[in-house]
This record gives structure tokens, sequence and C-alpha cells, in this order.
């Protein structure tokens, strides 16, 4: 018998809070590693300049990338990924564009019962879906430009908070790197003859860091490697899945504006989780009701 992922959203649910307090967790033994047990204590010493140095420029680096990570993790956590409008209508089929326009009397009485596969209706929420929209069954509702439900988040990943998530695993990466090649040192001497300073409560917890941030640093490379990979065709992880059989897809208007339609044009506001208004007045996609696309596409 076929097992029914369905069955387990309650309990994807209930990880909510303690998937945040894990993260967290984290955060807190790479900080007592790096911060109180390793650098802090090397800054403070008597030691040579060039040991004072090498603490100084590890600790500004950790606590800089630090700050972006969790900036972008709470910005993810928090930022709703985009909900369908009350009421809300198409204005063109989302399959031919404007080359052919939906009528108001192709809704009918009851968008549900009507049979027109130009019409994207959920039964579940009852409603009409905008292009690129899907129903997460976690949440239990419709997400605009849905990726996935994402459980370190506690949150879906969609229109509004994708740019978020993105920068979330870029500063993840980079910080679990830093972590891990700055106690790489402290790790190699684990193995090593020589008698290492420190209680083994410190030991244990630089042990455990090391082990942690590598873990991390591989697994989130290849998060974002497939990720830049959906970005650069400006598709999502389900239309990924759900396109597989097609040739072309309508979306992809060539990597620069792909990358636009995610990060927006003002380039100050890249690598931060936050649009500029101008962004976000001239980009409907970034609003996660109407997406731009081919125009040969349209027509077909």
């Amino acid at each position: 018998m076929a097992w029914n992922v369905f069955r387990f959203c309650t309990a994807l649910r209930g990880l909510g809070s303690i998937m945040i307090l894990l993260v967290l967790g984290v955060v807190g033994v790479t900080y007592y590693a790096i911060v109180l047990t390793n650098y802090g204590p090397s800054l403070a010493s008597s030691g040579g300049f060039l040991d004072v140095l090498i603490a100084l420029s590890v600790l500004v680096l950790f606590h800089c990338l630090l700050m972006m990570l969790l900036w972008c993790y709470f910005s993810v956590v928090f930022t709703d990924p985009g909900s369908v409008p009350p009421n809300w209508r198409p204005e063109l089929d989302e399959e031919r564009g404007e080359a052919d326009p939906l009528t108001t009397s192709e809704f009918g009485a009851s968008p549900a019962d009507s049979g027109n596969p130009r019409i994207r209706f959920c039964r579940k929420c009852n409603q009409l879906k905008p292009p690129r929209c899907h129903h997460c069954s976690v949440c239990g509702r419709c997400v605009l430009k849905m990726d996935h439900h994402c459980v370190w988040v506690v949150n879906c990943v969609g229109a509004l908070n994708y740019k978020y998530f993105l920068l979330f695993l870029f500063y993840t990466f980079l910080e679990t790197t830093v972590v891990t090649l700055s106690l790489l040192p402290q790790f190699i001497a684990f193995f090593s003859d020589g008698e290492i300073p420190g209680t083994p409560g410190t030991l244990a917890t630089t042990f455990l860091a090391f082990v942690l941030n590598l873990a991390f640093a591989l697994s989130v490379l290849g998060f974002l490697i497939m990720h830049i990979s959906l970005v650069s065709g400006n598709t999502t992880t389900i239309e990924a899945y759900e396109k597989k059989t097609s040739p072309k897809w309508r979306y992809d208007l060539g990597r620069k504006r792909n990358f636009e339609q995610v990060f927006g044009l003002d380039k100050r506001y890249w690598f931060i989780p936050a649009y500029s208004e101008e962004d976000l007045r001239r980009i409907p996609a970034l609003h996660g009701l109407e997406y731009p696309s081919k125009p040969d596409l349209d027509a077909q």
C-alpha cells in the first residue's frame, strides 16, 4: 500500500518552535566554540601580532555573517510567502497570455463546476488560483509561486519570501564554511599526540561545532546550487517537477531577467532581505500575481 505523505502534515505543523529552537541551538554552540572558547581568548591574550590579527579577522567576519544569516532567517520565518487576495479573478489565460483574454461569462456561476480548463480553481480553498500558485497541505492554503514548505523556517517559501530564503542559504553556507575553516586546526589537534589546551567541555563543544558546521556547509551547498539553477530558469521546485516533459518554459526570460524577477533591479538590495520601492513598483512578479512571459509562447 502506498504511503500518503499528507498524513504527516499535522506533525510538520507541530515541528514549528522545535525547529527554530534547533537552529538557535546550533548557532549557540557555534558561537560558544568560536567566540568564547577559541578566538575570543586569543584576542584578549598577549600573544603575537599575527595571532591577534587572525583572531580579530575571524571574529569580525563571523559576527557580520551571523548578523546577515539571522536577519535573512527570521525574514523568511515571519514573511508571508503570499496568499490569494479575496475575490481575485484572472484577466488572462495563464497558458495563452495576452493573445486570448478571459471573459466574464467563462467564470459562470460557480468556477469550480464550470469545467473550463483555462481557469485554475482550488477545491480545498474554494477559490481561484493565480498563475504559478499551488496549495500547501501543511499550511492549509494556496501560496503564490510556491516553491516548497520548509520545516527549517516553519513556513512556505513562495513569491514574497523566496529571495530571503536564497539569501539565508547563501549566508548559511558562508558562515558554516568560515566556522569549519576556523575550527579546522583545533579539529586536527584532536588526532595529534600533543596536549590540547582546554577543559573536556570546551573541547567537546569545539568538536561538535566543527562537525555540525561541516555537515551544514556541504548540505546547504547542494541546495544552493539547485536553487541557483532554478532561478536561472525562472522556475520553482514544484514547477521543475511538473514541467519535466515540457521542452519550453514560458516564464524563462533569459538569465538576467530571470534573476531580476527574484532579486530586483536595484543592486543595493541584492544582498539584503528587502526590496526598493522602485522595484516593487516596476516588477509585478515581486507581488506574486502577474508574471511576464515569452510573447512567442503566449501566441501559441
